[in-house]
């Protein structure tokens, strides 16, 4: 009974749910990013070198074999290098964008934690614990008075 208790409170927890969310916003980001590649940056890309398609960019090492009847008999050894760039390109692209939502994502952070700043409002435990800080601060400076008197 303890270790459902304990599965319970594991994914209830903001950062089990948090995770969840950013998997499938991930994976439908995904697939923007692959169409944006595959039909937005490619085909220019592909006028750019006379016609030639990025993903069908390959190197055969070995043609396959054919029989009369036309039936493989033995698979050709093929490099197709087009597909990896592709996938690098799309790498690129969501890692750029990860660094961006990441950049943004941290000002705020650095915005809401700064308890000076009169635009964002602090939250409650960054008041709480700079109230804290305060309170320390003119203990120690009676304290240091005290002992110099």
């Amino acid at each position: 009974m303890k270790f459902i208790q304990e599965f319970k409170e594991f994914a209830v927890k903001g950062n089990m749910i948090d995770l969840a969310i950013g998997v499938i916003i991930g994976a439908a980001f995904n697939k923007i990013v692959d169409t944006l590649v595959k039909n937005v940056i490619t085909p220019p890309l592909g006028y750019l070198t006379s016609g030639v398609d990025i993903s069908d960019l390959k190197i055969v090492m070995r043609e396959p074999e054919l029989n009369a009847a036309g039936e493989l008999i033995r698979q050709g050894v093929v490099i197709e290098y087009g597909i990896f760039l592709e996938a690098c390109i799309d790498f690129l692209i969501v890692a750029l964008t990860i660094f961006v939502v990441v950049k943004a994502v941290n000002i705020l952070r650095r915005d809401a934690e700064d308890e000076k700043n009169p635009k964002v409002p602090t939250p409650k435990d960054i008041v709480l614990l700079s109230e804290i800080r305060d309170q320390m601060k003119e203990t120690n400076a009676l304290l240091q008075n005290q002992k110099s008197a």
